[in-house]
């Protein structure tokens, strides 16, 4: 898939309030400071679409974008450490999951990992909670270029080890660096395959 537009359409926290879900939709989460926003820039060759910051938990609302005209791309906040209130990281989560809960068009989830680190309670306790909800979800591990392609592949069986203590199989994988571009195309093609098959849901008025 070529990006050829990508526009920033609307910022909320109300399920209610978000764009008709007329166009298949995708999700891209992972824990605060995983490297997001640039990888989300790189992927549709846009800088300064999504809000880059040095300091952890920069995204703090449901932001949608529209890509080509034809599918959304929303960037969620991210979980775990941000320099916030407890509140406000509670009420993040409540909408956060009531936003993947309830929407009618969200045909799967991105989650980012840190390829540096070794597998993270947070996350997988995340990936756990979208099997039980029936989620739909894929693994990207971010920031390959900060270190071998050895120490990366390492983290990620270890990952994918942990979570097959959960489930029978586990999510494809992309291995990523917003700053090489590496995996932007891979990403790009899955959506651009599960597009083919969308069917938009029957929204009843209100």
């Amino acid at each position: 898939m070529f990006v050829k537009t990508a526009e920033f359409i609307a910022s909320n926290t109300d399920v209610r309030k978000l764009p008709e879900p007329s166009l298949p939709e995708y999700a891209f989460i992972g824990r605060s400071n995983v490297g997001k926003s640039s990888l989300i820039n790189a992927m549709v060759n846009k800088k300064g679409l999504a809000k880059t910051s040095q300091k952890p938990g920069k995204t703090q609302l449901i932001n949608h974008f529209i890509i080509n005209k034809d599918w959304y791309l929303v960037d969620l906040p991210g979980y775990g450490f941000a320099q916030t209130s407890k509140k406000n990281r509670a009420e993040w989560e409540r909408f956060i999951r009531r936003y993947l809960t309830q929407r009618e068009n969200l045909q799967c989830i991105f989650v980012l990992i840190d390829s540096r680190l070794e597998p993270q309670k947070i996350d997988l306790e995340f990936c756990c909670w979208l099997g039980e909800q029936g989620l739909p979800f894929l693994l990207v591990f971010t920031k390959a270029d900060k270190q071998s392609g050895v120490k990366s592949d390492q983290n990620i069986a270890k990952f994918r080890k942990a979570l097959l203590a959960w489930f029978e199989d586990v999510p494809s994988i992309f291995l990523t660096s917003a700053e090489k571009k590496q995996g932007m195309e891979e990403i790009l093609a899955t959506i651009d395959e599960i597009n083919k098959n969308f069917i938009p849901p029957i929204v009843e008025q209100q």
